[in-house]
C-alpha cells in the first residue's frame, strides 16, 4: 500500500501539502504554513515513525478518531485545547534555538544577556587581589580527608537509622505494636542503649534529647554539689522541655507549672545548662513573651548579683545590654553561643567520662526483637479510638458478661 512520504498516511486519504491564504503570515511569522510540519518537528516525526513502524496503522487509526472528537466539540473548546498542546510541547520539548525552561529557568537563562561587562581599571583589580587573599586564607580540606569523614559520620549513625537497621523491638508502622514509640518517648523510666549510646555523639544529640539533658543536669549538681538546689520561680508561657524560670513579679512556686520529668531546677553548679535552656525558650517561644522572657533571664542569669549568674566576656555582654533596648528572639545568640562551647568543651568530656554515664549505658534497655505475625488474620484487631482505655466503659465489659446479666 503506497503512503505518502510527508505523513506516512495513505496516499488515497493524504491531503498533501495544504495552502491556505494565511500562509505567507506563517513564513513571517516562522510559523509553518497549514498541513506543514517544522523542520525539527519532521524529523521527530520520522524517527518515531521508525521506531513503531509494526504499529503504525493503529497510530493512524486513533489519530482519526481523535480528530472526529475534536470536530464535535465547540470552536471555543477547540482553540482551548489547541493552545494548551502547543504550550505544553513548547515548554516539555521546546524547539531548537529555545531555551528550555526545565533545566536552566528563565531568570538564570537571561540573565547573562542583562549583565553588564565590567571596566577593568585599577578599582577592578584591587578588588581581584582582594577575593584571592580570602580565598587563600580559607580551610580546604583533601577529598581523602572528607571521604573519610562521611564514612565515619555513616558508621557511626548506621545502627540509629531505621531504614539501614530496622527498628527495634518493631516497626510500629507494620506491627500495629507501639512498643517503639513508648520506649522511645521524651520522658521515660528507663532510656534503650542506642539512645544512650548517641548521647556520646556529640554534644548537640546531647542537648536535642530531653532525657539527656535531665541527666546532664543531675550530672552537674552532684558533680560540684552534693544538696538540692532550691527550686526557681517559673513563668507562665509555653514551654518545650526546658527548666522553668521566669521574673517573679509573674510566677508561681507550685509544682503543677512544672514541665514535667526529672526535677530540673538550676543551681550554682548548673547556671550554665540553666542559662541554655532560657535561651532556647527565648528563641522558640511565643512573640507576645519575648520582651518579658528577654527582661527575666537578664534579670537571673547577667544582671550584676544575679541569682544564677554566668560568666561571658565583656563583648558579648555588651552585645546583649544592646538587645535588650529593642527585645527580639535573637538577641542572646551570642550569649547562648559562648556557654554552649564552655560546656561542650568543659562539662561534656568529663560526663562522658564519668560514672553515671557508664551506668546509664549498663542499666539501658535492649529491646528485644518481635517478628512479624506471618498469616495476617492473627494481627491485633485495630481500634477506631485512640487508645482502648477512651473507649466507654458499657463498651469495654465482657460480651459474655453482659449477656449473663441480661
Amino acid at each position: 500500500m503506497a503512503t505518502c512520504t510527508r505523513c506516512r498516511t495513505p496516499a488515497a486519504s493524504c491531503s498533501g501539502q495544504m495552502k491556505c491564504s494565511t500562509g505567507s503570515r506563517h513564513l513571517i511569522s516562522g510559523r509553518a504554513p497549514c498541513g506543514q510540519l517544522l523542520s525539527s518537528t519532521m524529523e521527530r516525526y520520522d524517527q518515531l515513525h521508525r521506531k513503531i513502524n509494526h504499529m503504525w496503522d493503529l497510530v493512524v487509526m486513533q489519530a482519526r478518531e481523535q480528530l472526529r472528537a475534536a470536530k464535535q466539540r465547540r470552536k471555543g473548546d477547540r482553540l482551548v485545547i489547541a493552545c494548551q498542546e502547543r504550550m505544553y510541547w513548547m515548554v516539555n520539548r521546546p524547539p531548537p534555538g529555545v531555551p528550555n525552561v526545565l533545566e536552566q529557568g528563565p531568570e538564570r537563562g537571561s540573565s547573562t544577556a542583562r549583565r553588564m561587562q565590567m571596566t577593568k581599571n585599577t578599582d577592578f583589580y584591587k578588588r581581584e587581589i582582594e577575593c584571592c587573599r580570602k580565598a587563600l586564607g580559607r580551610t580546604r580540606v583533601k577529598s581523602s580527608v572528607s571521604l573519610e569523614a562521611y564514612l565515619k559520620f555513616s558508621s557511626q549513625y548506621r545502627p540509629h537509622d531505621p531504614i539501614m537497621s530496622g527498628c527495634l523491638p518493631s516497626n510500629p508502622w507494620i506491627t500495629d505494636d507501639d512498643t517503639y514509640w513508648a520506649m522511645n518517648a521524651p520522658r521515660v523510666a528507663v532510656p534503650t542503649k542506642l539512645r544512650v549510646e548517641r548521647w556520646g555523639f556529640s554534644f548537640q544529640e546531647l542537648l536535642e534529647d530531653p532525657m539527656g539533658r535531665a541527666h546532664f543536669m543531675d550530672f552537674l549538681r552532684k558533680e560540684f554539689s552534693g544538696e538540692m538546689p532550691f527550686p526557681p520561680p517559673q513563668f507562665e508561657a509555653p514551654v518545650r522541655e526546658t527548666v522553668a524560670w521566669g521574673p517573679p513579679s509573674q510566677v508561681s512556686n507550685s509544682p503543677s507549672h512544672s514541665s514535667g520529668g526529672p526535677n530540673l531546677v538550676p543551681g550554682p553548679p548548673a547556671e550554665n545548662l540553666s542559662f541554655w535552656e532560657a535561651c532556647e525558650e527565648l528563641r522558640h517561644g511565643g512573640q507576645a513573651h519575648v520582651p518579658v522572657l528577654a527582661d527575666a533571664v537578664y534579670q537571673q542569669f547577667l544582671a550584676p548579683g544575679a541569682a544564677h549568674w554566668v560568666n561571658i566576656d565583656s563583648q558579648t555582654m555588651e552585645r546583649t545590654l544592646e538587645g535588650l533596648r529593642r527585645p527580639h528572639r535573637y538577641m542572646l545568640e551570642a550569649a547562648q553561643l559562648h556557654i554552649y562551647m564552655l560546656m561542650k568543651k568543659d562539662s561534656y568530656p568529663r560526663f562522658l567520662k564519668s560514672d553515671m554515664y557508664k551506668s546509664l549505658l549498663e542499666e539501658a534497655v535492649i529491646p528485644l526483637e518481635v517478628k512479624r505475625c506471618v498469616f495476617p488474620f492473627m494481627r491485633k484487631p485495630r481500634h477506631s479510638s485512640p487508645s482502648p482505655a477512651f473507649l466507654p466503659a458499657a463498651a469495654s465489659e465482657d460480651p459474655a458478661t453482659a449477656a449473663g446479666e441480661a
